[in-house]
């Protein structure tokens, strides 16, 4: 019987393939989701991703993954037809680091989604997260600050530890252009941001 293959670490990443936009090119996503017509609040999200010594990561690639703004997915399995699909956001982005470690995605807030039973789980946004040196992709998701109630009753972040789920958290922020939410990814020590297995 065969063995299995040995692992090998995540990136450096063939940019022109993945994201093109930087050379001229259309590419399948990019860290704009939103369109002229895109219902919902309109952020920001921006940080920067670091090492476990808090140096920059100037070559991680970044995917979300999100509800529109009245919380359904534009997914084949979303088949909630009595939640309205906004057919000018599929609710995916994609976007590498600069060489400061920062990215930014610009987007809508989502609306809240049902998790196990139904209940509802707060707004949030999924995160992958891709670099070199690590073996597989990190899962994590972002929160927003401002959502206070629906944070607590979260299923998920409950089940972080307290002193942990801060790293979740973006902070919002009221700028001219309107909100910003700043969150920072720690891929290892002090303030590791929590990843999950899937």
């Amino acid at each position: 019987m065969t063995k299995q293959t040995p692992s090998q670490t995540v990136g450096p990443f063939f940019a022109y393939g993945l994201t093109p936009e930087g050379y001229g090119h259309k590419g399948i996503a990019g860290n704009v989701l939103v369109a002229p017509a895109t219902v919902g609040e309109r952020i920001r999200i921006e940080g920067r991703v670091l090492d476990g010594k808090g140096t920059p990561v100037n070559d991680a690639l970044l995917e979300i993954w999100q509800a529109n703004a009245v919380g359904r997915y534009r997914h084949i399995a979303d088949r909630r037809d009595a939640v309205a699909l906004d057919p000018s956001f599929a609710g995916f982005g994609r976007t590498l680091t600069d060489e400061a470690g920062a990215f930014r995605f610009d987007t809508i807030k989502p609306g809240r989604v049902p998790g196990r039973g139904n209940a509802l789980q707060a707004p949030h946004i999924g995160l992958i997260v891709l670099a070199r040196g690590m073996p597989n992709h990190a899962y994590s998701r972002i929160y927003f600050s401002d959502e206070t109630q629906a944070n607590g009753d979260d299923e998920v972040l409950a089940a972080v530890d307290a002193a942990r789920r801060g790293t979740l958290i973006a902070e919002r922020r009221n700028e001219p252009g309107g909100p910003v939410y700043r969150f920072d990814i720690r891929l290892q020590g002090d303030d590791e941001t929590v990843f999950f297995d899937a």
